[in-house]
């Protein structure tokens, strides 16, 4: 079925089958940062290999997020998105019941390729709703991204405590069967815009490739054979560049980034804010727990500060980005971004719950302000037939930043700290390793700031 024959699919329907999805993720993924330290007692893990708990996950998302994002064009949204759904919900048990660190990885990548399928998603619902209200949808979608981090650390680290960790992929259960419910009985129709096109199976291979060896080269620096691996990624991606240029039918045409601004700047923002700021609560995690000593429940109740404020604003923000410029309304929320940044600098063993709240508070704040105008100003750039392959390409920058995070903090514990486990032996340079990823990601986001002003206007005066 076309996506014109699709319009018969009620959007609200859609709306609420995509925003489950939305909330399915981010809600277990913040709901393992307050339990990383539970994990790493309980399967041995040291804090690199924690930190793999996460970046596991985004690796595989990222090299399956662009081509799936194609196969969803040609094959029919709903049906990648739905099978997300099936293959999410089965990797999640298949998590909970893994009996190693290594298992539990395994599973992380399972979740991450089946995961990638959401991104069908967004491109669903940007095709049914119309510009003027594409914002507030987009906004509630996000909003619903942002209530699964806020409830992911306060039940997480509740389930933690009392029926431990791994009830937290066992919580996956009974939302993936609601999903797959409500697919079956109210999404209606397909949505198919590249129909009978040929998929790119060769540059898919070098994309992932590439991405694969320079995370796994990016979190094994300062080792030559960690800048090996990270010079191999950069010239397999430029590889792949060239050869999607020439290609008839390619699986990201990064032709849509030429003579399109506004497309191009509005993603280099979204990399750019994701690796300044995905790895924050992450390191809040383990230094609450850690260095302050709080139970998991005790960090989750803290680490919610900033999702609430995520929940509380996206969906006002994505209003407000369909009659301001968006770029206007993103930049500013950077900007916030960078000041809470720079206050996490200033991070001591005894810094009160009061101020690490109000700095959360702002972070929140300011990412509500970003994101929501900034994935409406994506997907208002692009034409109709590109919708599916512009949200997988979002979805990438909003990945691979998080990589990026990750990777910094990976490189700085394995600096400051080494791989072996937290101890208090090692509180000082553990806290010392976090300040300065907090410096560096300020820095960061001031690039980020002026790449996000660069997209230019996109409506007329």
């Amino acid at each position: 079925m076309s996506g014109e024959e699709s319009q018969r699919s009620s959007p609200g329907a859609a709306l609420v089958v995509i925003t489950m999805g939305a909330f399915l993720v981010p809600f277990l993924s913040s709901s393992l940062n307050v339990a990383l330290p539970a994990m790493g007692k309980e399967l041995a893990m040291g804090a690199v290999m924690l930190s793999w708990v996460s970046s596991a996950y985004l690796l595989a998302a990222a090299v399956f997020l662009v081509p799936f994002g194609r196969i969803a064009d040609i094959t029919g949204r709903k049906r990648i998105f739905s099978l997300g759904v099936v293959l999410y919900t089965t990797s999640s048990v298949l998590a909970a019941l893994a009996p190693s660190a290594a298992t539990l990885i395994i599973c992380r990548v399972l979740q991450g390729i089946s995961g990638s399928m959401f991104s069908a998603g967004v491109a669903i619902l940007t095709e049914l709703y119309p510009p003027g209200e594409r914002g507030r949808a987009l906004g509630i979608n996000i909003t619903a991204t942002y209530l699964g981090l806020s409830l992911g650390p306060f039940l997480g680290g509740f389930l933690t405590q009392h029926l431990g960790w791994r009830s937290l992929f066992w919580a996956n259960l009974p939302i993936g069967i609601v999903m797959i419910a409500l697919i079956l009985s109210t999404m209606k129709g397909e949505w198919v815009e590249a129909r009978g096109e040929a998929f790119d199976w060769a540059g898919s291979v070098i994309y992932g490739a590439s991405l694969v060896a320079l995370m796994m080269g990016f979190t094994r620096l300062p080792a030559l054979f960690g800048g090996g691996l990270v010079l191999l990624g950069l010239l397999g991606l430029a590889g792949f560049i060239a050869w999607e240029m020439g290609c008839p039918s390619p699986v990201m045409d990064v032709r849509i980034f030429r003579g399109n601004p506004a497309f191009a700047f509005s993603n280099l923002a979204a990399l750019i804010h994701y690796s300044a700021t995905f790895a924050v609560s992450f390191l809040l995690s383990l230094y609450l727990q850690y260095i302050q000593g709080l139970s998991p429940q005790q960090a989750g109740v803290l680490l919610v500060a900033q999702p609430v404020m995520m929940a509380l604003f996206s969906s006002p923000a994505g209003k407000l980005s369909d009659r301001l410029e968006p770029r206007v309304v993103a930049s500013l929320g950077m900007g916030l971004s960078v000041l809470g940044l720079f206050l996490l600098t200033l991070l001591r063993v005894d810094t009160s719950h009061l101020v690490i709240v109000a700095d959360l508070v702002l972070l929140g704040f300011g990412f509500a302000l970003f994101s929501a105008p900034n994935t409406n100003a994506v997907m208002s750039s692009i034409e109709k037939r590109y919708y599916g392959v512009a949200s997988a390409t979002l979805g990438t920058m909003r990945l691979l930043g998080q990589m990026t995070s990750m990777g910094i903090v990976a490189l700085l514990l394995a600096l400051y700290v080494g791989r072996a486990a937290i101890t208090p032996a090692v509180y000082p340079q553990f806290l010392r390793s976090a300040q300065v990823a907090f410096l560096l990601f300020g820095v960061l986001g001031i690039g980020g700031v002026f790449a996000s002003l660069a997209r230019g206007k996109m409506r007329e005066a």
